[in-house]
């Protein structure tokens, strides 16, 4: 039974899938700080609000929090890109 799970984890490379999880996690973690700290407090004066999280616009009884959703559409860019960019380089030095 041990012979045939270490098998299966060479077979199904669950080690890299375990790592290119905790990276992926780690790097999720990095954007958002980036996002959260550095690129939405610069953006927080075309807001107009103090802080960019509270950013809303009000249409009646509507309220829209465009803030938050800008923050976390620019994670998923930010992250898409890194993801596209390895894959590619990862794709091509498999090509070869």
């Amino acid at each position: 039974m041990i012979k045939e799970f270490a098998q299966f984890l060479r077979e199904y490379k669950i080690i890299s899938l375990a790592i290119a999880f905790v990276m992926g996690a780690a790097a999720t973690t990095l954007v958002t700080s980036f996002v959260n700290d550095i690129v939405m407090p610069l953006l927080a004066p075309i807001f107009g609000s103090e802080s960019w999280k509270e950013a809303t616009l009000s249409m009646g009884s509507v309220h829209l929090a465009y803030g938050s959703f800008l923050a976390a559409f620019l994670n998923f860019l930010i992250l898409a890109i890194i993801v596209f960019v390895i894959a590619r380089k990862l794709f091509k030095l498999e090509a070869k």
